[in-house]
């Protein structure tokens, strides 16, 4: 994860996605339908419309234009609808930061990139940085903010069962700051000598994956639910419903079989970090 719990609102007050949620079920209920009877007459499924009910799921754009036209209230749940999204969007990197937080168990991978909890300061500024849109104050904020994630991997309580992807093209393309690049590596490999880390590299020779085309991160919380969190270079979205959650959990499972065992990922990481070393200690011609 690179730099949002999707029912967590912006600012205080109940969310638009509660709100939205509460008028579906309150609109069917005033018709005196139950979900069975309002699924034959819309044509959705009635576990999807329970969903949509109870803010497991937000939907598609259509349900909300349906169901305007068969309650005929205008444009109201459409423009809830709208909000709510609007809502997710803005909300969405802090609402994963606070299921991160509450997780036992996370499962990650970051396309060509370090992931997040395992970069050093130095590696998450290069990186942040490269964001012209973002203040300088902005990138120490969010670098900072990195920093403290990483409590959860290295501190001494609250410890978080950890599974990274880290792809070799991560670990050769490296930074221009030749003794940052060190400190990089030689923070990988810290990680990966600890009891409750599994690091593994992903060789060129497992060839492509429609995995590289993003970041996804897989959490466990407490009761056991799945949540996922899946990012491009200019968006995100956390995934809670079960559904899909299980579909990315299965496509990461497939990657990581194609990945290097802990034990050969360590020895290639130590191997990397020898031939860096090894480059910058030779005379200059």
């Amino acid at each position: 994860m690179n730099d949002s719990n999707s029912n967590a609102g912006v600012g205080s007050g109940p969310s638009a996605r509660r709100i939205y949620a509460k008028e579906l079920a309150k609109l069917r209920e005033r018709a005196g339908l139950t979900l069975v009877q309002l699924g034959e007459q819309t044509r959705y499924e009635q576990s999807y419309l329970h969903r949509l009910e109870n803010g497991e799921r937000l939907g598609s754009s259509d349900v909300p234009k349906v169901l305007d036209r068969f309650y005929g209230t205008g444009d109201l749940l459409a423009d809830l609808w709208k909000l709510a999204k609007r809502e997710k969007k803005q909300g969405r990197y802090e609402g994963f930061m606070d299921v991160e937080a509450e997780a036992r168990n996370m499962q990650e991978f970051v396309a060509g990139l370090i992931p997040g909890l395992l970069q050093t300061e130095r590696y998450a500024a290069s990186l942040l940085s490269s964001d012209l849109s973002a203040s300088l104050a902005e990138v120490n904020r969010r670098v900072q903010e990195r920093m403290a994630r990483q409590a959860r991997l290295f501190g001494k309580t609250n410890l978080l069962d950890y599974r990274g992807l880290i792809h070799e093209s991560a670990l050769r393309s490296g930074l221009k700051d030749h003794d940052a690049w060190t400190e990089q590596l030689e923070r990988l490999i810290e990680a990966a000598g600890l009891r409750h880390v599994s690091l593994h590299v992903v060789p060129f020779s497992a060839g492509p994956h429609f995995m590289f085309g993003g970041s996804l991160s897989m959490l466990w919380l407490p009761s056991g639910r799945n949540i996922a969190y899946v990012e491009g270079s200019l968006s995100g979205d956390v995934i809670e419903d079960a559904e899909e959650a299980e579909q990315l959990r299965l496509a990461y499972d497939q990657f990581r079989d194609l990945a290097m065992t802990p034990e050969g990922s360590l020895d290639l990481l130590r191997t990397v970090l020898e031939e860096h070393t090894s480059c910058s200690s030779l005379p200059r011609t």
